[in-house]
Parts: structure tokens; sequence; C-alpha cells
């Protein structure tokens, strides 16, 4: 189940309404997934492609093999984070400057997807995303060479300012 978590410090910054979150995530060009490696903390930037509804899930697609994959065997516990709309407000002090911007972050555990339907979905999420087109067809020898994987969300916050 989704938890929309409100623990902001400034409230009025805080976004809880889950179709403003979902824009955010829609005008996002990229995820940043962060995993521990025991007491290392291991972020990477990834492509992505999102699915609302009852079981929202973000989809993510890399090689079959590398330290990602390594620490997901170890630990499937994620966070996520994506960012869009950075304006710079400029300021004659420079203690003064800020910039605009609406972002969120979430948890989630992520998975690496084995089923060819659910890969062939994820894939087609993530090529949406991009594109704007929903079907695709792909090659054996791409689609084989290809890992997807599967961040369940299980909690989600967003931020403007």
């Amino acid at each position: 189940m989704l938890q929309i978590l409100n623990l902001m410090r400034k409230k009025e910054k805080e976004v809880t309404d889950i179709y403003e979150i979902e824009s955010i995530i829609s005008n996002s060009d990229v995820c940043r997934i962060a995993l521990a490696d025991g007491n290392i903390p291991y972020i990477v930037t990834m492509n992505f492609g999102y699915c609302g509804g009852n079981n929202k899930r973000i989809y993510f697609h890399c090689a079959p093999e590398g330290r990602k994959i390594d620490i997901i065997r170890k630990n499937n516990y994620a966070c996520f984070e994506m960012d869009t709309g950075h304006v710079i407000r400029e300021s004659k002090s420079p203690c003064n400057f800020s910039m605009e911007y609406k972002s969120i972050v979430g948890y989630g555990h992520i998975s690496l997807v084995m089923d060819e339907t659910e890969k062939i979905s994820g894939l087609n999420a993530i090529m949406s995303h991009y594109s704007g087109c929903n079907k695709f067809v792909y090659k054996k020898s791409g689609f084989d060479a290809v890992q997807v994987l599967r961040l369940d969300i299980t909690e989600l916050k967003g931020k403007k300012s």
C-alpha cells in the first residue's frame, strides 16, 4: 500500500496531491535510485517508466550484471528521487539566491523482472515516458541483452519551491 508522506518541515512546500506528484514524475527526465551495500551508499541516475494505479511502480533497464544488480540481490530496499522545473532566482546577495523546482522522493522494493510479458510491459513504460508512444517491437538480441528492474513504491512525498 502506498503511503504519501507528510514529513516536510516547511508545509507550504509540501506536495501531497497524487495528481500533482504524478505530474512531477511525468515531467522528470531521469530518476535517481539509491541503494545500500552494507553501510556504503550507492546512487545511480537512470531512465525510467512510471506506472500508476493501485500498484504504483517504476521500471528501469540496465545491463544484466554489475554493481547495481549485485547490491539489489543482497538488499532490495531502495530510495528514489526525481526533479524538474528548475529556474534559478538570482539576488544581489549570494545568500539570497534560490531555485524554483518540483521534486519527489520515495521508497520501495526493487527487483529483477524475470517474466517476459512483464519485461515487455516495463520496456514499453520506459519507452512511452520518453516517446509518447505505447507499443514497440523489440529485436530478440536487444531484448535478451537487457535487464528490466521494477521498483514497487511504498512511500512517496513531493516538494516544490
